[in-house]
């Protein structure tokens, strides 16, 4: 399936948002892309030019009020949405000790809420188009990592996206969870986590292969690792 898509992707002005938002624009499809920084998002849509493609939108995922415009603003110009990649988030150290409380509370919002209200605010119109959730988990939502709060989050998203599944079966739409392993993104503050490490573009291109399936393959995880990954 190759024809061209209108996506959203949240986290979408650096690391596998941008990514990922290279490679589709590159496919031809047409972009929303959102970020709590503007500057960011101007940043990408000056580098992939074509304006009519691509829409940029400022929005904190944790709030309910700017996510749900952010679906109006996308469904009012493109008139459909096809891929919905909820993409945002971030991490701290692990140590039950080490982030504050308020820290944590806003990995939660937005790793898990602001995942599940980027589904609630596009539901209707992914359905409609028959069309494919992208959600980013983690080899952290998979395995619990030693005092990581980080990895709670990931397991929340794991069975989000498996409960999204069930909910969608039978309407055509598609699930994906993608669950990288050690990547070379901003997420991390102080540089990479290890030697080696995936890039953004390597799990972006993981992405697109998913959603280049047809439209009877549902592929629902990807878990991708660098090729040295002790986790």
């Amino acid at each position: 399936m190759n024809q061209a898509r209108v996506v959203l992707i949240t986290g979408g002005s650096s690391g596998i948002g941008a990514a990922t938002a290279r490679r589709a624009h590159a496919a031809g499809h047409t972009l929303v892309l959102a970020a709590r920084r503007e500057e960011g998002l101007r940043a990408i849509a000056d580098e992939l030019g074509t304006p009519d493609r691509v829409m940029i939108v400022s929005c904190d995922v944790c709030e309910w009020a700017e996510v749900d415009a952010l679906a109006a603003a996308a469904l009012g110009r493109f008139g459909r949405l096809d891929v919905v990649f909820a993409n945002a988030g971030f991490g701290l150290a692990r140590g039950f000790t080490t982030a504050s409380p308020e820290r944590w509370r806003d990995m939660i919002l937005t790793n898990v809420y602001g995942a599940a209200i980027t589904v609630r605010a596009t539901l209707p119109a992914i359905i409609a188009s028959r069309g494919h959730y992208f959600l980013t988990g983690s080899v952290a939502g998979r395995k619990a990592l030693p005092g990581s709060m980080y990895s709670a989050t990931k397991w929340a998203v794991s069975a989000m996206g498996e409960s999204l599944r069930q909910e969608l079966n039978g309407t055509g739409a598609r699930v994906t969870l993608i669950e990288p392993g050690f990547t070379e993104t901003p997420f991390f503050d102080s540089g990479s986590p290890q030697a080696e490490s995936l890039e953004a573009d390597d799990v972006a291109r993981a992405i697109m292969f998913a959603l280049a399936q047809p439209a009877r393959v549902d592929v629902n995880e990807i878990l991708i690792r660098p090729t040295s990954q002790d986790v």
